[in-house]
């Protein structure tokens, strides 16, 4: 596995570079391949590309399945963190900017509430 900084992955955000990389956990994953799989769409995952997306990716409480679904696409780790468990203090939990682009932070909470509304119980597991 390869170490990446936070500026190597902000500029893998679907814009700057055509592949969508996210952090969680303090490891970098492309996701660019299961956007089109995501069950709450591919946009959910778009906003987050090139961003620490641990806060969301823990608040909508995705499942065991979820998870090793998401380990398929691991490719390195923080460099930052060495590969440890990013945390939420982390600044690219809440803003990341790559080449000057502000990506924003979403409304997990709230969507994951819209989501849990529409879908019943399955939204949270």
């Amino acid at each position: 596995m390869v170490g990446y900084t936070l500026e190597e992955v902000a500029r893998h955000n679907g814009r700057i570079e055509p592949r969508c990389w996210i952090i969680v956990r303090g490891v970098v994953y492309d996701v660019t391949d299961f956007m089109a799989e995501h069950p709450g769409g591919a946009e959910l995952i778009a906003e987050r590309a090139g961003t620490d997306a641990t806060s969301a990716f823990e608040d909508l409480g995705h499942s065991s399945d979820a998870k090793k679904i998401l380990k398929k696409y691991e490719i390195g780790w923080l460099a930052e963190t060495g590969g440890r468990e990013s945390s939420e203090e982390a600044p690219t939990s809440d803003l990341a900017v790559a080449e000057g682009v502000p990506i924003k932070k979403s409304n997990w909470r709230q969507r994951r509430k819209f989501l849990s509304m529409i879908l019943g119980p399955c939204a949270s597991t």
